[in-house]
């Protein structure tokens, strides 16, 4: 894998959030494959980490491949377009644990400078789900971001008819990643575990980072681009309550709840209420949280 370039932003590096305009070649300017600042390879590679696969062979073999249901091959036709190597697409149909008869569409490169290229930027072979990491050289973060999504995030209204956004991710980068970027976005601040699928945003927050995210003309998955258009018509009942920012635990508070030992105690001495103090013990005596004395000073 290529050494990454000491002049690359770090890894949780948020940038610059300004829509970025979509690209298009034109007759004087050949595109560099997988250049990860311009934004259709941004979105190319986010969803080739999230949903590709790169599988080593004998010798120079091997190849990358993309499996996606047949109704979004129409994303696979891009990515053949903004490949300059020979590359295919099949169809099949199969029994599957969740359908008698799947129909998908698999996209298929083997060239090994391409392969190399795409290895060498942070899409390693094997099994790479909990390997993946954000880009660490320049590239457009909401178009990568946007693939990842399209490839293994949802985006719609919930059965109560909220709007929202999520990510499923073993990846504990690329989530922490989606979250501090779209805490700037929205100013609403989430958390993803591993394997986990949360409803990572919703209300006016999906709505603002679904907006951000598929701005006109960018390269994306056409129902998700339907989806994240549709949440733009919802507004807050005036019966629903706006929630207040969270309070954050200090780590004077944290020693309360610890000499007190009391979720009873602790709530009438801090002003909090019981559930929200029974959950923080928990979580300081089974190391979800550090505990006071480990937290640097000033923090």
């Amino acid at each position: 894998m290529a050494e990454p370039d000491p002049s690359a932003p770090a890894l949780f590096d948020i940038g610059d959030l300004e829509p970025a305009p979509p690209t298009a070649p034109t007759p004087l300017v050949t595109p560099v494959f997988m250049d990860l600042e311009d934004p259709r390879y941004a979105y190319m590679f986010g969803f080739l980490q999230a949903d590709g696969h790169l599988a080593p062979g004998t010798g120079r073999k091997g190849r990358l491949s993309v499996e996606i249901n047949v109704r979004d091959v129409a994303i696979l036709r891009e990515f053949q377009q903004l490949t300059p190597y020979n590359s295919s697409i099949t169809e099949r149909v199969r029994s599957t644990n969740f359908a008698e008869q799947h129909h998908s569409a698999t996209w298929t490169l083997c060239d090994l400078e391409a392969r190399t290229r795409i290895d060498g930027l942070g899409l390693p072979y094997g099994r790479k789900s909990k390997r993946i990491t954000p880009p660490r050289v320049e590239f457009s973060r909401r178009d990568y971001l946007r693939g990842i999504i399209d490839a293994d995030g949802s985006i719609g209204h919930t059965g109560q008819g909220l709007p929202f956004v999520s990510l499923t991710t073993a990846s504990a980068a690329v989530g922490a990643y989606l979250c501090r970027y779209a805490k700037v976005v929205t100013g609403a601040a989430r958390q993803i575990g591993r394997n986990a699928r949360d409803g990572v945003y919703t209300k006016e927050a999906a709505v603002q980072l679904a907006e951000h995210l598929y701005y006109p003309g960018c390269l994306s998955l056409a129902r998700k681009r339907t989806a994240a258009t549709s949440l733009a018509s919802w507004e807050r009942p005036a019966t629903m309550r706006v929630r207040p920012p969270g309070r954050r635990w200090k780590p004077w508070e944290d020693r309360v709840l610890l000499s007190l030992d009391d979720d009873t105690a602790s709530a009438a001495e801090l002003g909090r209420s019981k559930a929200s103090c029974s959950v923080r013990i928990w979580r300081l005596k089974t190391g979800q949280v550090p505990r006071p004395e480990d937290v640097p000073p000033g923090t």
